[in-house]
C-alpha cells in the first residue's frame, strides 16, 4: 500500500538520527538497511511515496548523516538517471527540483562533477518549460554551490539562454535571482556582461519581467560595492544585507545592532 511506504518514508529521519546517536551500538545500521529504502523510493511509482522519499533525503542530508560515498554512488546516479533526456516528464520535473534543493548541503566538488553538467543541460530543456523554470527560479543557489570559476565558464552562457527564453516566466525568474548570479562573478563579468544583460530584462516587452528586474535593480547595483567599505555581505538565508561599521557599534555600544535585510536573491517560483 502507497501509504504505508509513505509513512514509512516519515519515520526514516528520526530513526537515522537515533542510530547516529547510538553508532557504537549501530555501526553500519543506517547505511545496510536504512539509505537503500531512501534511494529505492526515489524511483516509486507513487508520486506521494517518491515526494516523501524526497523530502526524507533533504532532511537527512540537511542532518549531515549521509555519507559522502553513498551521495556519490547512491543518490547522485539515481538523480542522473531520472533526469536524463529521455525520463519520464513527472519523474525529471521531480529530479531536477531535488538537484537544486540538494546543491546547497554538498561539497562543491560534488557538485560541480557530478551534477552541474546536467544542471546545465536542463537549463535547455525544450520539452518542458517547467523544467527550465526549475532552474531560473534556483540558478542563484547553482552558482553559489559551484563558486566563481564554473559559474563564469559554465553557467553564466546559460543564464543568457534563460533570459532571453521565449516564456515570460523564466525571464522573470532570472531578473528575480540576478543578485545572487551577479555576487558569483568577478568585477568584470558584472560590468562587461551582466550589466547589459539586465537591461535587456528592465527593458522587456512583458511588464511582469520589467517589475522584477526593477525590484532587483537596488541588490544587483549593490553587488558592484566594495563589500568592505559598504558593508554589505550575503546571509545564510540569501537575503543582502548591511553590515554596521566598527565606528557605529563602537558609538551605539549600549544599543543592539541589526542588519537590515533589503531583498531576498532567490525564489520559491513555481
Amino acid at each position: 500500500e502507497p501509504t504505508v511506504r509513505t509513512e514509512l518514508m516519515e519515520q526514516i529521519p528520526p530513526i537515522a538520527i537515533f542510530l547516529q546517536e547510538s553508532r557504537p551500538k549501530f555501526p553500519t545500521a543506517f547505511f545496510e538497511y536504512l539509505m537503500p529504502i531512501v534511494v529505492r523510493y526515489l524511483t516509486d511509482v507513487n508520486n506521494q511515496v517518491r515526494k516523501a522519499g524526497q523530502e526524507a533525503l533533504l532532511i537527512l542530508l540537511e542532518q549531515d548523516l549521509v555519507a559522502q560515498s553513498d551521495i556519490e554512488n547512491k543518490v547522485c546516479p539515481i538523480l542522473l538517471d531520472l533526469s536524463a533526456p529521455d525520463s519520464d516528464d513527472e519523474y525529471k520535473v521531480e529530479a531536477v527540483n531535488i538537484i537544486c534543493k540538494m546543491a546547497s548541503m554538498l561539497s562543491r566538488s560534488t557538485v560541480e562533477h557530478m551534477l552541474l553538467p546536467r544542471f546545465c543541460e536542463l537549463c535547455s530543456d525544450g520539452k518542458l518549460f517547467q523544467v527550465r523554470k526549475i532552474c531560473a527560479a534556483n540558478f542563484g543557489d547553482i552558482c553559489n554551490a559551484v563558486g566563481q570559476e564554473a559559474t563564469e565558464r559554465l553557467l553564466i552562457p546559460k543564464f543568457f539562454e534563460l533570459c532571453s527564453d521565449s516564456v515570460w516566466g523564466m525571464r522573470k525568474a532570472c531578473a528575480e535571482c540576478f543578485m545572487a548570479v551577479s555576487y558569483t562573478t568577478s568585477p568584470e563579468v558584472r560590468r562587461s556582461k551582466l550589466s547589459p544583460l539586465f537591461i535587456s530584462l528592465i527593458s522587456d516587452n512583458c511588464r511582469w519581467v520589467r517589475q522584477a528586474a526593477f525590484q532587483s535593480l537596488g541588490p544587483f547595483i549593490s553587488t558592484f560595492a566594495n563589500p568592505s567599505s559598504a558593508g554589505l555581505y550575503i546571509r545564510e538565508d540569501g537575503t543582502l544585507s548591511i553590515r554596521p561599521s566598527t565606528q557605529d557599534v563602537n558609538s551605539n555600544s549600549c544599543q543592539p545592532s541589526h542588519n537590515i535585510t533589503l531583498m531576498s536573491s532567490s525564489t520559491n517560483a513555481t
